[in-house]
């Protein structure tokens, strides 16, 4: 990208490009909604399907009665567990907060509209993630309005692929 200047002065002056790199901490799945979230060490994305065995991927999960492309494979930021303890005396573990791919140094919040790597496979964040009074059904913790745009993101699956915790979260 150039500067809006640099045409005028005959320049090609490029602004440094914004990057970032992330990890894989968690991966989860649950067959069916109201079921607890599985630990997994590895999950197989189906490029506009969703994740074998997952509850969206089947249409069993809570709001499948509302067909959403983006939310083949859902994400949450390990950080905003470390701060719900931290500033709220919150205890959620990785599994609780139902998201299938916990992550850690992911600007999730800024991914909605961009493409990124999970390990191999390739996705599009579509919207953020919503809080919504099943988590807290399912928690036991009213926590809806600490999770306000700190819920996660949605994305869609463009390429598939088997992820495993460790693996690299990175731009494409």
């Amino acid at each position: 990208m150039t500067s809006p200047d640099a045409g005028a002065a005959g320049l090609d002056v490029r602004l440094p490009a914004v990057t970032w790199a992330g990890m894989v901490e968690a991966l989860h799945l649950a067959p069916r909604s109201f079921l607890p979230m599985r630990s997994a060490p590895q999950l197989t994305l189906v490029a506009g399907v969703g994740i074998v065995g997952d509850r969206y991927a089947t249409a069993d999960g809570f709001y499948s009665d509302r067909p959403e492309e983006g939310r083949q494979v859902t994400l949450f930021e390990a950080e905003t567990l470390e701060a719900l303890l931290r500033d709220h005396a919150v205890i959620l573990a990785a599994g609780d907060h139902r998201r299938n791919v916990t992550t850690r140094g992911v600007p999730l919040n800024h991914l909605v509209g961009r493409r990124f790597r999970i390990g191999a496979a390739l996705v599009e964040g579509t919207r953020l993630s919503t809080p919504c009074r099943h988590l807290e059904q399912t928690t036991g913790q009213e926590i809806l309005t600490l999770l306000l745009h700190r819920s996660g993101l949605n994305a869609r699956i463009l390429e598939g692929g088997v992820i495993h915790c460790g693996d690299a979260v990175r731009p494409e």
